[in-house]
């Protein structure tokens, strides 16, 4: 399957995170499944990009052309989609991906976050959201809609639309399990 996984391209975080990154793209690729990203070579979404590619698996990257005039464009993906916008950058992600996968990030990935989660509660698709959160980034956000909830402003399928964990393992059983149709096998995985 094409996962899109949502990330920081920001260059001032732990290195942890980059880790992070390099061991999500390298179970990417030893499970056959391939990257769709933001297609910037910085940060976290560079590290995803070429662990993929370390381990044989095809990139997407799809970036504004405002992006790849400061030259921060992945030239080395697979294939890379160069649109008009922001806008147009997100619908084609979307567009492209089977599953959706978010790690640590800043504002840009809360963004992309929150449009998959609120198309999935709308039951505007049935792709799979899962938040790979290892040292809780995102905890004050899950309080804030466990708080939204209490208060009526969410539906309750809001916590049904997305799945946390905090392990990559688990990252992906959780992936394939809700898309059991694009899950590789044991063979696929070179495993007996």
């Amino acid at each position: 399957m094409l996962v899109c996984v949502f990330c920081s391209s920001s260059q001032k975080i732990d290195p942890k995170y980059l880790d992070l990154a390099r061991e999500v793209g390298a179970e990417l690729a030893r499970r056959g499944h391939g990257l769709v990203s933001g297609g910037a070579i910085v940060s976290c979404m560079g590290e995803v990009a070429r662990a993929v590619r370390d381990g044989g698996g095809h990139t997407v990257g799809v970036i504004p052309q405002v992006l790849v005039d400061i030259e921060i464009a992945d030239t080395d993906s697979g294939e890379l989609i160069v649109t008009a916008d922001m806008r147009e950058r997100k619908g084609v992600m979307d567009a492209r991906s089977d599953a959706f996968l978010v790690l640590p990030g800043g504002i840009g990935t809360l963004e992309e976050l929150f449009e998959i989660w609120t198309s999935r509660v709308l039951g505007l698709h049935e792709r799979p959201l899962v938040v790979l959160d290892p040292w809780g980034l995102y905890a004050p956000l899950r309080e804030l809609v466990d708080g939204m909830y209490d208060q009526g402003f969410t539906r309750a399928n809001v916590f049904d639309a997305i799945s946390w964990t905090t392990t990559v393992e688990e990252a992906f059983e959780l992936l394939e399990k809700a898309a059991p149709h694009l899950r590789p096998t044991a063979e696929e995985l070179g495993e007996s």
